[in-house]
């Protein structure tokens, strides 16, 4: 079978991050010093590893945030197993600060069961996919209140119920403060959104950012080469939009004007590398979203 150059590059990258990985006592790839922000990783990134090889990649990338998702860390409210949880991530150097994303409705009993998940694993938000009713966000309302979690609503891209910011602002406006948007840079690019006006008009409503990016094909000979590349989903999706999911740096996400943006907010809560492309194998191709970020940070 033949090799291209850089699908052995890729390979060999791959396989000395992961060794890399299996050893604790080897150095970190990225210093932790991420400018003031809380840098991390989403863990669905890391979807086809296990929550202990997760844990390790995300600190072998100097990165101490994780917003986690069921697969890694699934939601319960025993002591004992949130004990289980906050061990494990202390022994790997890692601090969930988020999780998602959930779904919500009316239902309190299901939603109360969220909140004390998050509650006793130290959360400071929750990403969310809430139901557009009056009986959900009433709810919603009553609960960050209570328990001082912030809930970021998730864009999900072209189709979705929160397709463009104006259909989160349109829910969140009228409610309490802790009840906002969770910016997923890769979906708002494939709506057509200016990422940097999204967080401006969500403003100090920015309760977690899902950092990926997105490059819009324009070749016709690139697209008919993608289209029998890619797996069945994504050459749906790049045959209805023109766009394709990318390295961080290779699209279109003015990574430097989020940065920005976000550092004028005073934003506190999490920013989470989310790149959802290779699950079997992201490792190089993470290496290279981080080192845009670094030599961001040194623009901002």
């Amino acid at each position: 079978m033949f090799v291209s150059r850089r699908q052995f590059l890729q390979s060999v990258a791959a396989s000395g991050a992961a060794l890399a990985i299996s050893d604790p006592t080897s150095s970190r790839l990225f210093a932790e010093d991420w400018g003031g922000f809380k840098m991390g990783l989403q863990s669905y990134t890391l979807r086809e590893y296990n929550t202990a090889d997760a844990l390790k990649a995300t600190a072998k990338f100097g990165l101490k945030y994780w917003e986690s998702f069921s697969k890694h860390v699934p939601i319960a409210t025993l002591p004992a197993t949130l004990e289980g949880y906050k061990k494990q991530l202390s022994e790997a150097g890692v601090q969930m600060i988020a999780y998602g994303v959930v779904g919500f409705d009316g239902n309190e009993t299901k939603a109360r069961e969220i909140f004390d998940f998050a509650k006793g694993m130290g959360l400071m938000s929750i990403s969310a996919d809430p139901s557009q009713d009056a009986k959900t966000f009433d709810l919603l309302d009553k609960l960050v209140a209570e328990y001082d979690i912030a809930i970021g609503i998730h864009n999900h891209g072209p189709g979705h119920r929160y397709d463009k910011v104006d259909d989160v602002l349109k829910w969140v406006k009228d409610r309490h403060p802790k009840i906002g948007g969770c910016v997923d840079t890769g979906h708002y690019l494939r709506s057509d959104e200016n990422i940097v006006e999204v967080i401006e008009k969500l403003g100090s409503r920015v309760f977690g950012v899902h950092f990926k990016d997105v490059r819009t094909i324009r070749d016709a000979a690139e697209t008919e080469k993608l289209m029998k590349e890619l797996p069945k989903h994504r050459a749906d999706a790049l045959k209805k939009e023109g766009k394709i999911f990318t390295i961080l740096g290779e699209g279109e996400l003015d990574v430097v004007g989020c940065l920005k943006a976000l550092k004028k907010l005073n934003y506190q809560y999490g920013v989470s590398l989310e790149y959802e492309e290779h699950p079997e194998n992201p490792i190089s191709d993470i290496e290279q979203c981080m080192k845009t970020v670094k030599t961001a940070l040194t623009k901002v």
